[in-house]
């Protein structure tokens, strides 16, 4: 099992686990998460114990998960972030995503836990492409993808959020960007 904690220069990264599904549970509950995370607005501490257990399954079974994110100062709960194992159209592969509480966010931090990311699965698991897509009208998302040195591939069709409209929809237009390894 490949599930270690990382460190960034700002960041301590734990995998997550059942252990740590309070955290989990508090940082969906924040107005900036539950924003794009809208099916688990109302997620209740069972709901964070059953996501907590999947992705600790997920590290020991692919060896690549989600963190949680702490300051590495004070060790405040910032976000969440790391790679998935991803099925998409041709692609079998990595994922990089992110997720901050609103306190957090606008100060690099993101592309912090990306980098860490993409490093684990270029120089530790080999991959050769990582991918990362959002709802295309997510313009923070998408510029930590451009500093990442992600870039643009084309638009998806997939379940989330529509710009002016209210909840989820199957046709949400995504924006799809992906890194090759050098």
């Amino acid at each position: 099992m490949i599930a270690r904690s990382r460190l960034t220069e700002r960041l301590r990264l734990e995998p997550i686990t059942r252990e740590r599904a309070d955290d989990l549970w508090k940082l969906h509950r924040d107005p900036a998460v539950a924003e794009y995370y809208v099916e688990e607005a109302q997620w209740t501490r069972e709901d964070a114990q059953r996501s907590a257990a999947t992705f600790e399954a997920d590290w020991q079974e692919h060896g690549v998960s989600k963190w949680l994110a702490y300051d590495c100062v004070d060790g405040t709960l910032v976000g969440r972030g790391g790679l998935s194992t991803c099925s998409l159209d041709r692609y079998q592969g990595l994922e990089v995503g992110w997720a901050l509480l609103g306190a957090f966010r606008g100060r690099g931090l993101a592309t912090e836990i990306g980098h860490a990311g993409i490093e684990l699965a270029f120089a530790e698991l080999g991959a050769s492409e990582v991918i990362a897509f959002t709802e295309g009208h997510n313009r923070p998302s998408r510029a930590v993808m451009e500093r990442l040195g992600m870039t643009y591939v084309r638009d998806i069709v997939w379940r989330g959020l529509i710009e002016g409209l209210d909840g989820v929809h199957e046709g949400a237009l995504f924006a799809l960007y992906e890194i090759e390894r050098h």
